[in-house]
């Protein structure tokens, strides 16, 4: 058990301190306890907007949120304690409230025989105070008379009785610890409360809070990616939904996809039995006739007339693959756009949160049951209930390098989806105990098999499926070493090219390269002129070049004698007629001629990962043990199904069926749901205030301001600023609590009219709602100045 424990003075001297070094000598056995000085936390001022904590106050916030209780040695002075600790306690409760829910127990030392009493009666009023809301052990008040005399030359205590009711008093302190670590109900004081939680915003989340709403629940999506970039990989996918006519060839089909490896058969039939009732599901709750491409498709139509449905049409089964569409077109975010509006007519159930995150489940120690979720949202942590379920739809974790390193054995894999699915969800499952399935297993695409363009850390890789150029002529691949290392006209199905009989992604390398000669060079300009644009725009002012295939390898960072080579192999094989490294077909290949030469930096990609929870037929998470983890689903590319071969289509299908599937089993009761009370940051639906803010009128001298820093989340304000006044100012949207906050909302702006100014003091009690509505107005105040 970790304590931390403060000494309640700023003084050199202090026999407070002594007795707190004692108390960590004395209990070492049961405890580890640090001391904690506050000599170096300046008095507290009110800070300036979106200005940082001290350090020393950010150190102090570390310890105690990372201790399992707090000890508070204070003094008396003048009947009241120091005022270095009420300043600290203020800094403590000001934006951050490291002590609400925090067991704390008070001692004291006194020099003459009050031992601290009143200072320790104040101490417990100000630990009570709305903001701190610490649990302070009742009774059991050590109070240490006449200091000078109770410690021997040592620092210890001399005299048994003392120490004896000390350690009564410290082991009813551990039994609080112990009882609120214990308790059926987790110790968390609740910003919020759900039915469901669902975690992540794109197809599978949508579809989870959709059917949750549908059983009547109150649920809350939260979402990491900003406004406008909502919708995970759904949103970028090609909006194929996999299906097939036959369930039995649908089995065969799977099973041999999933071979080497097995899949749990009750999972993998409600995987599978969802998929054959497709265009039932897409007609009953998307109101729309589903278009079969295998069916419906014809010539002429905008998406292509397919000579197979599945993506390995040699294996047992295959037959019966099929795809859905939401209408005659592809790639076009249709099928995401359909989901996005089944959840946004049905507001009155569901809230959204955006670009806020998701940072760990609240799980009961003793049942294992998950109660809530921690969010990082407009930099407050808030802790919100779900009494029947959270789901966790948040996708893989192509965007975490860390994760990628450890499971997929890159540096580094450029995302073609979503900035936006950083590992989050496997972290979290982790740590509540979830078993981890398909870690190493993801698709990849891109403009060769497991390859695109080099791009910035921060920018999404490009997917081009028709680009002739980039593989048949004068042009060839490089790895690391200078050399080749798959043919480039290989076909390739989600990256993964046939390799010695299994289907893999080419290996990874830490700087590929597309390597060409002039020929070539010219064949890319004459497309250029002739089409006014190239597939991939910045392809030439990208190139590097150089006279000669040594120069250029020297720029490629590559050994000139490994890529001389290399040419020269690829000229011999096309003179041959035969590729005898990787088999291109030697049609597709014309040698290099002398040169100049160039190459464009490439580099691995990623479509999505699949690992994650492992969950069941019924979209429960489950434990190592395989059991599953109470009021925990999940659905989507989090712990997707694919074991081993991939077919399109198929992380789409899961969305919806997983989605279902899950948001109906978390909205269901739950014999051991528990109730709570907390409601502070209900009712924030960050699109719809989105585009409600978009539709605020404004006439002559009215500028809009905003600020996410109020306790609800955003505010927005209409300011009329005329003859350099500030004539009114309007709260037009908010979700400050209905108590104090609502009083900043209607004091604040009156002061700052008044004022003529946004330097106004702060509504007690309401300091992050006055704040967010002085920055809001800060926010229109500037584009006065603009004007």
């Amino acid at each position: 058990m970790k304590l931390v424990a403060i000494v309640g003075t700023n003084a050199e001297k202090s026999y407070n301190r002594e007795l707190l070094q004692y108390m960590q000598h004395h209990f070492s056995q049961n405890v580890t306890m640090t001391v904690a000085e506050i000599d170096q936390v300046p008095l507290f001022k009110e800070p300036k907007p979106d200005a940082s904590l001290p350090d020393s106050v950010q150190g102090l916030v570390v310890q105690i949120e990372n201790a399992d209780g707090v000890i508070i040695g204070v003094p008396e002075y003048d009947h009241a304690v120091p005022a270095a600790l009420k300043s600290v306690i203020e800094w403590l409760s000001y934006s951050v409230h490291p002590l609400t829910d925090k067991p704390v127990m008070i001692v004291g030392t006194s020099l003459g025989i009050q031992g601290t009493s009143r200072a320790q009666d104040e101490l417990r009023q100000i630990l009570n105070a709305p903001g701190v809301g610490a649990i302070v052990l009742p009774g059991n008040e050590f109070m240490l008379s006449f200091a000078p005399k109770a410690f021997d030359g040592q620092g210890d205590l001399v005299d048994r009785h003392t120490i004896s009711f000390l350690e009564s008093c410290f082991q009813h302190f551990i039994k609080l610890i112990k009882t609120q670590q214990g308790t059926a109900r987790v110790a968390v004081k609740w910003q919020g409360h759900y039915d469901v939680i669902v975690l992540g915003f794109g197809g599978a989340g949508a579809t989870a809070a959709r059917f949750a709403a549908d059983q009547g629940a109150k649920v809350l999506i939260v979402e990491a990616a900003p406004f406008g970039r909502e919708g995970g990989n759904t949103r970028y996918s090609a909006q194929h939904v996999v299906m097939g006519e036959n369930l039995a060839d649908l089995t065969d089909y799977y099973h041999a996809l999933n071979a080497p490896f097995v899949t749990p058969e009750k999972t993998l039939q409600a995987y599978l039995t969802g998929m054959s009732q497709i265009p039932a599901y897409f007609e009953t709750y998307l109101g729309i006739k589903a278009v079969s491409w295998k069916h419906d498709i014809k010539p002429g139509d905008a998406v292509a007339v397919k000579k197979t449905m599945a993506e390995y049409p040699e294996l047992k089964g295959s037959q019966t693959v099929d795809f859905a569409l939401v209408h005659k077109r592809d790639k076009d975010a249709g099928l995401w756009k359909v989901l996005r509006q089944q959840v946004m007519s049905r507001t009155d159930q569901i809230d959204i949160w955006l670009d806020s995150r998701a940072k760990q489940l609240i799980q009961e120690p003793n049942t294992g049951i998950i109660r809530g979720v921690q969010i990082e949202r407009q930099g407050q942590l808030l802790n919100v209930h779900a009494k029947n379920g959270v789901v966790m739809a948040m996708g893989g974790f192509e965007n975490n390098p860390e994760l990628v390193q450890t499971y997929l054995h890159s540096r580094r894999l450029t995302p073609l989806g979503t900035l936006f699915n950083r590992g989050d969800g496997v972290k979290m499952a982790q740590a509540v105990g979830a078993k981890m399935w398909h870690m190493t297993n993801y698709e990849s695409h891109g403009i060769l098999p497991g390859i695109t363009f080099k791009e910035a850390a921060d920018e999404r890789g490009r997917q081009i499926e028709q680009w002739p150029l980039l593989k048949q002529g004068s042009i060839l691949v490089t790895a690391d070493d200078g050399t080749r290392y798959f043919p480039e006209d290989a076909p390739h199905r989600h990256g993964h090219i046939k390799t010695h009989g299994s289907w893999l992604i080419p290996m990874m390398n830490q700087h590929p390269y597309l390597v060409f000669d002039q020929a070539q060079y010219n064949d890319f300009k004459q497309q250029l002129a002739d089409k006014g644009r190239l597939p991939y725009p910045k392809f030439m002012a990208k190139l590097i070049s150089a006279p000669s295939l040594a120069e250029l390898a020297t720029k490629m960072g590559v050994p000139a004698a490994n890529l001389t080579a290399t040419v020269a192999r690829f000229n011999q094989f096309k003179q041959l007629g035969t590729d005898y490294e990787f088999g291109r077909h030697p049609e597709s290949m014309r040698c290099f001629d002398d040169g100049p030469y160039y190459a464009i930096a490439t580099a691995n990609d990623v479509l999505n990962t699949q690992g994650g929870p492992q969950r069941n037929e019924n979209a429960q998470i489950l434990d190592t043990h395989d059991q599953p983890i109470p009021h925990l689903f999940g659905a989507g590319e989090l712990g997707g199904i694919v074991a081993n071969c991939y077919q399109g289509g198929g992380n789409l299908a899961e969305c919806l069926i997983f989605g279902k599937l899950a948001g109906e089993h978390a909205a269901a009761t739950k014999a051991d749901a528990d109730e709570v009370t907390a409601d502070d940051v209900n009712g924030i639906n960050d699109i719809v205030d989105a585009e409600n803010a978009a539709k605020v009128t404004l006439a002559a001298d009215q500028y809009l301001g905003s600020s996410n820093s109020g306790l609800g989340g955003k505010i927005t304000v209409r300011v009329t600023y005329r003859h350099q006044r500030i004539e009114n100012v309007e709260v037009v949207q908010h979700h400050e609590s209905e108590d104090v906050g609502l009083v900043a909302v209607d004091q604040v702006p009156k002061e700052i009219i008044a004022a003529n100014s946004t330097d106004v003091d702060a509504v007690s009690g309401a300091s992050a709602s006055s704040r967010a509505i002085k920055e809001a107005v800060q926010d229109a105040l500037q584009q006065v100045q603009r004007d």
